[in-house]
């Protein structure tokens, strides 16, 4: 997914139960997805060879699911990570057991950033339902250019209690028991690889030894333009590179196919982006054979690499591949049955069929064909069958033949459970659909059937590729506001009179604006205040005709607007070290300081439903909450650590909100809801639902218990008492 590699750090909690904090109690929760159905990168896909119905998928930010084929749905794997190994939850590789198919193995980790945990290997013997742990010694990058190479973990097909795992500093590591311990393969020295990318694939020769024994042929794919295939011929006591192999580009994937040759997908960058070059070879190991079968030449005016390859494991010859930033023509699936002889271009017979995400069509009558296609696979127990990975979606088809024999084939959104979105704001006005969402990469959406994805797709008018924030006039619900980023001569706003059925885009912006940032809107829908990125606040009162520029204030506030009174406005701010929080009494057109805020990520803040002046801010990690305009917001008694809060119905219906947190209280990490004003907290959350990173909670004004929760990769869940 095309977002951002910085994330805010989450720090441990500081202190613990010295002071007597009573330990918060727990309430049962059942958690279920919002349905968007897709939305991120994905960037493997891994059939099982031995065992039908067997498949995997892993994402760049979302966890790993398996397939349920009797459901027809994806099941996630890691929803039981929590907040502090966030980090666990990019995927960087996956690997099965050819000879166990309960057997799998994740190499989790997101990021290569000295902010970032270091990796590990998740090993599970009843297909991902639990794991074991084991840390490994440096970092993954699920989340990093070359997530899509692979596979970069590898079972080996005749021992299955050896494996090899390739890291992005070059070096190969092996286990002999399962993936409990690792070792570093000292003998394996390939010299100088790109930069974070290191080991992009790990394949062993099934045909080098006897069921029971270790493979003595094993394959390591570097990111070397030089020398990108190394070979063992000794079950990796010593190394040499493959003589006589491509130079100038280096492999994505590599399969043994069934007629003993090693086939090989290449680019000149790791991508998802950037490829502009790349070629598909064969090689055979008995002859030392290299043979050029790419489909498609890149040219200098139009360039592009291979990505995605699938070989089936039965059927020798029968192959797939995919290319990799064909931008100028669009990528394209080529299908050879006879080892790459000749090539069949598949996207002119297929036609797409989005019923069930309808958001792929991005506000055009079609979808695309896919773009940043980095996985493709082959059924190997129905050939025809082939699916491939998108930035957004699973595209599959049960009739690739016809498309081979230049007939019609359709391909369908095979994502139902997958739901894998950065959210970047929430909001559950109090009539009209139950939730609207502001999404990274795919815009935001009104839900009202958590279901099935919102059949007219994205908000429109226009579409963002960015939704950064979103508001609702208290007093007057179906006013809304949203604000993002989008493509040049797109505007950046826009506003709804009809509970965001449709929108009208500002007629103007603030001078500089870059979009998105912050946005509130009054009580009353008359007015709204708006800090875009890089940029201080500005009130317009006509819907975004015509924008003045608040003084007091700073670049880059976060807004909210007061629940009850129109007038009044609270933002959070911070500049040279200090973070400050301020009031408008007069509509936006001034803001004052009232008090300096802990140091630290600014995250959000939210006025309380129905209780004018009173006001929750996170900052640095600390809860602070206004009871008045009157008064210095004061730290929230138990709370060690926070990332949101947000307010939903009050227990009996009447009286205070419910308030929800994302946090840490007495040091019990998960969500939270308090329902006497944040005296007393109750964990939500449990061992199983975690979610990895939750970044915004907000709560249902229609509904005692209900909770939304936007998660950073997980999409939009919500939970009832169960």
């Amino acid at each position: 997914m095309n977002r951002s590699l910085w994330i805010p750090i989450l720090l441990a909690a500081a202190w613990t139960n010295a002071l007597g904090s009573p330990t918060p109690s727990s309430q049962p929760y059942r958690w279920r997805n919002v349905s968007i159905v897709g939305g991120g990168f994905i960037s493997g896909l891994l059939y099982h060879p031995n065992k039908r119905d067997v498949l995997y998928a892993r994402t760049d930010i979302g966890g790993a699911y398996r397939w349920d084929a009797k459901g027809s749905r994806w099941i996630p794997l890691l929803d039981w990570i929590q907040r502090p190994d966030w980090n666990l939850y990019g995927v960087e590789s996956m690997a099965l057991d050819q000879n166990d198919p309960r057997r799998l193995y994740l190499a989790v980790g997101t990021y290569l950033g000295d902010f970032a945990s270091n990796g590990e290997v998740l090993r599970s013997s009843d297909q991902g339902r639990t794991f074991q742990r084991s840390k490994m010694p440096f970092r993954m990058g699920g989340n990093q250019d070359g997530r899509s190479m692979g596979e970069r973990l590898a079972v080996d097909p005749n021992d299955g209690q050896v494996l090899a795992l390739g890291s992005r500093t070059g070096e190969l590591w092996v286990s002999v028991d399962r993936a409990q311990t690792w070792d570093k393969v000292t003998s394996f020295k390939s010299g100088k690889t790109d930069s974070g990318i290191g080991v992009g694939a790990v394949t062993f020769d099934p045909s080098s030894s006897q069921k029971g024994e270790r493979c003595k042929d094993i394959y390591v794919c570097v990111a070397s333009k030089s020398a990108s295939i190394w070979h063992s011929e000794d079950a990796g006591k010593s190394w040499r590179s493959l003589p006589n192999q491509p130079t100038g580009i280096y492999p994505h994937h590599a399969q043994f196919g069934a007629d003993g040759w090693l086939y090989l997908a290449y680019g000149n960058g790791p991508g998802p982006n950037g490829v502009t070059n790349g070629a598909v070879w064969k090689y055979h190991p008995s002859t030392g054979e290299w043979k050029d079968i790419t489909p498609e030449m890149p040219t200098s005016s139009v360039g592009f690499g291979y990505g995605g390859l699938s070989v089936d494991p039965r059927k020798p010859g029968y192959l797939a591949v995919t290319t990799l930033d064909h931008w100028s023509g669009g990528d394209e699936l080529y299908v050879s049955e006879d080892a790459g002889e000749h090539w069949k271009g598949v996207k002119r017979f297929s036609q797409m069929d989005p019923s069930n995400s309808p958001f792929l069509k991005w506000g055009q009558k079609e979808p695309k064909f896919g773009w940043w296609m980095g996985t493709v696979q082959i059924d190997p127990f129905r050939p025809d069958t082939v699916l491939f990975g998108t930035g957004a979606t699973i595209w599959g088809t049960d009739k690739i033949s016809d498309a081979i024999g230049g007939k019609t084939t359709i391909w369908t959104a095979r994502t139902i459970g997958l739901e894998e979105t950065a959210v970047l704001d929430l909001m559950s006005p109090p009539t009209g659909a139950h939730l609207f969402s502001a999404v990274g990469d795919i815009g935001g959406f009104r839900h009202e059937d958590f279901d099935h994805a919102p059949k007219e797709g994205m908000q429109a008018n226009p579409i963002f590729s960015d939704s950064d924030s979103i508001d609702f006039a208290e007093l007057a619900p179906n006013v809304m506001v949203r604000v993002g980023r989008g493509n040049a001569g797109v505007a950046h706003g826009a506003t709804s009179l009809d509970g965001g059925f449709s929108w009208k885009p500002f007629a103007s912006e603030p001078p500089r604006s870059g979009g998105g940032g912050s946005v509130a809107i009054s009580a009353d829908g008359k007015r709204m205040v708006w800090s875009p990125f890089r940029s201080e606040p500005y009130v317009s009162i006509d819907s975004g005709k015509f924008w003045v520029k608040s003084s007091g204030g700073t670049a880059n506030m976060k807004l909210a607007a007061d629940r009850q009174n129109p007038q009044l406005f609270y933002g959070i701010g911070g500049g040279e070290g200090h973070n400050f929080y301020y009031i408008s009494n007069d509509g936006g057109l001034s803001f004052q300081k009232i008090s300096e805020l802990p140091h630290g990520n600014l995250e959000c803040i939210k006025a309380v439903p129905g209780k004018s002046g009173d006001v929750w801010i996170v900052a640095g990690n600390r809860v602070l909450h206004a009871m008045s305009t009157t008064t210095t917001p004061v730290a929230a008694k138990d709370i060690s650590d926070a990332n949101a809060v947000g307010f939903g119905r009050p227990r009996s219906g009447v009286g205070y909100p419910s308030v929800f947190l994302i946090g840490a209280v007495s040091g019990v990490e998960g969500a939270f809801r308090s329902d006497d004003g944040g005296n007393s907290w109750t964990l939500i959350t449990d061992a199983q639902h975690g979610f990895g990173t939750m970044d915004h909670i907000t709560g249902d004004p229609r509904l005692f218990g209900r909770v939304y929760i936007g998660t950073n990769g997980r999409g939009v869940l919500y939970g009832d008492p169960k």
